[in-house]
């Protein structure tokens, strides 16, 4: 019958020598990464610039990593 739904799990489906992954929580989406990298863009720009924007970029890219450091550690503990 063609109207006839099919019963294989998605697991069923998977293609030779591909395994399903394991259902694992992914982290929370965060703007941590982001200010980081904005961080290290502002200390290579202060660099050519001047140490007023050096500085700036040292700060901030202290502040992101501390924030998603600490944001990471605050994910493990809850889980």
């Amino acid at each position: 019958m063609p109207n006839e739904q099919s019963t294989t799990k998605q697991s069923d489906a998977v293609p030779p020598g591909w395994q399903v992954l394991p259902d694992v929580p992914l982290p929370h989406p965060t703007y941590f990464p982001a200010g980081l990298a904005m961080g290290v863009a502002f200390i290579f720009w202060g660099l050519i610039t001047t140490w007023v924007v050096w500085l700036v970029g040292v700060v901030l890219f202290i502040a992101a990593l501390a924030g998603w450091i600490t944001e990471i550690r605050h994910e493990y503990k809850s889980h």
